[in-house]
């Protein structure tokens, strides 16, 4: 019996050129982006036992550890390493009857669910609905931390802004564990802190597989200027500056760069134009690289300035989610952080490293909160009231 390729699934994204006995011609779907991306997911069905190779026809899509691998439907991932590629192609013995392959390791709508119901029992975390999508399906948020009275502080955290960039998630897992745990910067930031969290931002395109990243006419993170496109992003801008009560003091816009090379196998913060909010970021970067504990480096110099490489100013209409919350009241650190897909300084990226790195950044932002946000001589910014 002939095996199958599909990716009739949430988050699968393929197109299949073409089969023969051992070899499937493939590329990625580019849907609605402007020029070309590299998100893929498939399964293949029917091919256990059989050694396969998958060769792709466009541009490249295969990162720095590989292909990832999945034989529970997704739920679970592991990278088969750079051993198994040769150019734009990889061969793998199939471990299954139903396997997925992916450029990284998918996070999508049972991810979540998963998480936040096997804490649901935990006063400190709570499950919400921010609005429907264009589809119609509801956009999950999290709140998390400091529930039952007034915070200290607030702080809002974004992911998938574009679809494929799933390993974001696994980050905030990580970040919300740590905040749920007895450690004393668990217990700290549930005494003093509301965080608020969107895991999916474009949640159809998380759901559909898309690419996300410059969807045409424009994608998620380009809709904070003028009315908004996309529902999610019109309902957060309607919710954020009411939820703030003047406590909202930190944004954070987890993404995921380029597939690989150079600084995109490094974490990295995005610096602002703003000169406030980019002191802020060095700090937070100072604070981050001291508290890590994590398998995943960071450094305090991994900020990318605002006007060199690709990190300049963009048309007044296309304005993004971080130069849109550093105007609300208060604000003191709005940043983007990337996350790699693979690899950061060496060390593999997976589920677990990223839910790590994640706890890492909890205890930054206890640690940033409690110490550097007192000191109101580094920077100037406005008061909480």
């Amino acid at each position: 019996m002939a095996f199958s390729i599909d990716g009739a699934f949430p988050g699968g994204n393929i197109v299949v050129e073409k089969t023969n006995a051992d070899t499937a011609f493939l590329r990625q779907d580019i849907r609605d982006t402007e020029g070309t991306w590299f998100y893929w997911c498939f399964r293949v069905r029917g091919a256990a036992g059989k050694r396969l190779t998958f060769r792709f026809t466009g541009s490249p899509v295969i990162g720095a550890c590989g292909p990832a691998v999945s034989a529970d439907a997704g739920i679970s991932w592991r990278w088969l390493g750079r051993e198994c590629v040769r150019d734009n192609s990889f061969t793998a013995v199939i471990p299954g009857d139903d396997v997925h392959f992916s450029v990284g390791m998918p996070y999508q709508q049972e991810h979540l669910w998963r998480f936040c119901a096997s804490r649901e029992a935990n006063a400190h975390l709570s499950a919400g609905t921010l609005c429907r999508s264009r589809q119609g399906r509801d956009v999950e948020t999290v709140s998390f931390g400091c529930l039952a009275g007034e915070p200290l502080f607030r702080v809002a955290f974004t992911c998938r802004h574009h679809a494929c960039e799933m390993m974001a998630n696994y980050v905030l897992e990580g970040f919300i564990d740590e905040t749920l745990s007895p450690s004393p910067e668990g217990i700290w930031l549930r005494d003093a802190v509301e965080f608020f969290s969107v895991p999916f931002v474009d949640k159809d395109g998380v759901e559909n597989g898309d690419q996300g990243k410059n969807r045409i006419p424009h994608d998620h993170n380009r809709d904070y200027a003028g009315v908004s496109l996309y529902p999610e992003v019109a309902a957060l801008r309607e919710f954020l500056p009411g939820w703030s009560g003047s406590r909202l003091v930190a944004f954070l816009d987890l993404h995921c760069p380029y597939l690989s090379g150079e600084e995109n196998e490094e974490i990295f913060l995005v610096g602002s134009p703003v000169s406030a909010v980019w002191h802020a970021q060095q700090a937070f970067a100072r604070t981050l690289a001291r508290v890590a504990q994590g398998p995943l480096p960071f450094s305090a110099d991994c900020i990318i300035p605002f006007g060199t490489t690709w990190n300049v100013a963009h048309p007044p209409d296309l304005l993004s989610s971080t130069r849109w919350a550093t105007s609300l009241p208060g604000m003191l650190l709005a940043t983007t952080i990337e996350i790699p897909y693979a690899r950061a300084g060496r060390r593999e990226v997976n589920q677990k490293t990223a839910r790590a790195f994640g706890r890492d950044l909890a205890r930054a932002v206890c640690v940033f909160l409690r110490e550097e946000v007192r000191n109101e001589d580094a920077w100037t910014r406005e008061s909480r009231g």
